[in-house]
C-alpha cells in the first residue's frame, strides 16, 4: 500500500467525506453499541460515525501511522488503533455491531475472502457497510493504466492490480455470507476548479502507488502526462469548471 499524507488527502475532504455521510445515512435504522471504522484514514469517516452514533463505542482502524496521528490530534475524544487489515484482523479481540469502511478495501487483495473476514468481526445480525471507488469505470483511472502500458513508462513503473470485483460478482460473494443485503451505485458529480485540482485530487491517493516509483524527475513528468490526457478527456463548462464524475460501489450485508 501506499504511503499515506494526510495533508495531501485532506484538500478535497469534504467531498470524500461525502460518500461516508450518505452509507452512514443508510445505517439509521439500526441502533448499534459498537463500531469499528476501518481505514479510518484522518478520521473524517470516524467523525461522521460518531456524529451519528454519539452513544456507541467508535474506534478508527488504520495502518498509516501518519493518518493515525492526524485523526487524534482532530478528534481526541475518539479511539483510534493501527491496524492492518490485510494482516492483523485476528488479533481483535472483540465484535462489533457494525464494521463501516469507506474507500479502503480498494487497497486490499482477496475481496471473495476478504469479505467472509470481515463478517467474523461482527455481532449476531451485525451489520457490514462498505464503500469502494469503482476505478475499472473512473476515466482518470483508465488514463493511468494507459499510461503506464505504453512504451515509455512500462519500463520505469509496475501496474498497480486492482483489487475491486465486479459489481455482480460482489454480489455473489455477499449472497454467500449473508442472507439480507443492498448493493447499489452511485456517481458523484463534483465540481472541479481546475485541471490541476484533479491532479492534486488523485496525487492523494490513486497516482500515489505510481508516483512512488518514479524519481522526483520522472514522478513530475508522469503527472504531466496524466494532465494532458485530462484535457482531452474532461471538457470544460461554460463556467470554466469542470464535471468530475466519481463512481462508487456500495453496500450493507447483516450476518445471519
Amino acid at each position: 500500500m501506499p504511503n499515506w499524507n494526510p495533508i495531501q488527502y485532506e484538500k478535497f475532504l469534504k467531498d470524500r467525506t461525502q460518500p461516508a455521510i450518505d452509507l452512514a445515512n443508510r445505517l439509521e435504522k439500526f441502533a448499534p453499541n459498537s463500531i469499528l471504522d476501518l481505514g479510518c484514514g484522518p478520521g473524517n469517516s470516524t467523525k461522521v460515525l460518531k456524529d451519528k452514533f454519539p452513544n456507541a463505542k467508535i474506534i478508527g482502524a488504520d495502518n498509516s501511522d501518519e493518518m493515525l496521528e492526524k485523526a487524534r490530534g482532530l478528534y481526541p475524544d475518539i479511539e483510534f488503533i493501527n491496524l492492518d487489515a490485510n494482516g492483523d484482523l485476528h488479533e481483535i479481540n472483540e465484535k462489533f455491531d457494525i464494521v463501516f469502511s469507506n474507500a479502503c478495501i480498494q487497497w486490499l487483495p482477496n475481496h471473495n475472502e476478504l469479505l467472509p473476514k470481515l463478517m467474523t468481526l461482527l455481532n449476531p445480525n451485525g451489520i457490514l457497510a462498505i464503500q469502494i471507488p469503482m476505478q475499472r469505470e473512473h476515466p482518470v483511472h483508465m488514463i493511468i493504466i494507459e499510461l503506464v502500458n505504453t512504451a515509455k513508462w512500462s519500463d520505469k513503473i509496475t501496474p498497480r492490480q486492482y483489487n475491486n470485483l465486479t459489481t455482480e460478482e460482489y454480489f455473489d460473494v455477499l449472497f454467500g455470507i449473508s442472507n439480507d443485503f443492498e448493493i447499489w451505485e452511485t456517481t458523484y458529480c463534483h465540481r472541479m476548479p481546475s485541471y490541476e485540482s484533479i491532479i492534486e485530487w488523485y496525487k492523494g491517493t490513486g497516482l500515489r502507488p505510481y508516483l512512488e516509483q518514479l524519481t522526483e524527475s520522472d514522478a513530475d513528468d508522469f503527472v504531466n502526462d496524466v494532465y494532458v490526457e485530462l484535457k482531452k478527456r474532461y471538457k470544460m463548462q461554460k463556467n470554466s469548471e469542470i464535471l468530475f464524475r466519481f463512481p462508487r460501489l456500495f453496500f450493507i450485508a447483516r450476518k445471519d
